[in-house]
């Protein structure tokens, strides 16, 4: 790092936000397959979530490449720099106080650790969506699979690119096997049990 860049540290720190807004700051990762349910489980939290007054922000995949990471391709380098950043962004709006959702495939535990490894102690969430890939085959909600079984998508999860499985996520839901209101009560029941919400 350029020895002339230097962390500023600021009169107001994460603890007060957060104490302002009544609530912890975490990050909830939601990661599996395209067509698992990730945006739409997240979606459907943030405004549970909001109508309980908790502060927060969803990231999504699809809208963050539009700007933050509209340079990217999907190789598995830029997969990787496209989780650092969100990573990042993430890492800030937590010091903000926000409870942070995220929904992006996130293929790679080295990257969904390393975000992990941004922040404190219980305030990375990873939620896999274990809903089977013929299922989210199944539901294609973009037309991708097919696209990515016709050979017009290259690197795409699942086909002809890897997904590695989170190795002891704090939440795993199946949206082919819960409703998305099981799914919303399952993540606001653990938000409660660790005190990230009252």
């Amino acid at each position: 790092m350029d020895e002339n860049i230097v962390w500023h540290n600021y009169a107001v720190n994460k603890s007060q936000r957060s104490e302002q807004k009544g609530h912890k700051p975490v990050i909830l990762w939601f990661t599996g397959f395209s067509g698992s349910g990730k945006s739409t489980v997240a979606g459907a939290l943030e405004s549970a979530l909001h109508q309980q007054g908790v502060h927060t922000y969803l990231l999504d995949g699809d809208n963050v490449r539009h700007g933050l990471c509209k340079d990217l391709g999907f190789s598995d380098e830029d997969r990787v720099e496209n989780i650092r950043r969100v990573g990042e962004l993430s890492k800030l709006m937590v010091d903000a106080g926000l409870v942070v959702l995220t929904a992006f495939i996130s293929p790679f535990q080295a990257e969904r650790d390393m975000v992990r490894n941004l922040v404190g102690d219980g305030e990375f969430i990873e939620v896999f969506l274990d809903t089977p890939l013929d299922v989210c085959e199944q539901r294609d909600p973009k037309g991708l699979y097919k696209k990515a079984r016709a050979g017009e998508i290259k690197h795409f999860t699942g086909i002809d690119s890897d997904y590695q499985v989170p190795v002891n996520p704090e939440i795993r839901i199946d949206t082919s096997a819960n409703s998305l209101e099981q799914s919303v009560q399952q993540l606001v029941a653990y938000l409660k049990d660790k005190q990230v919400i009252g």
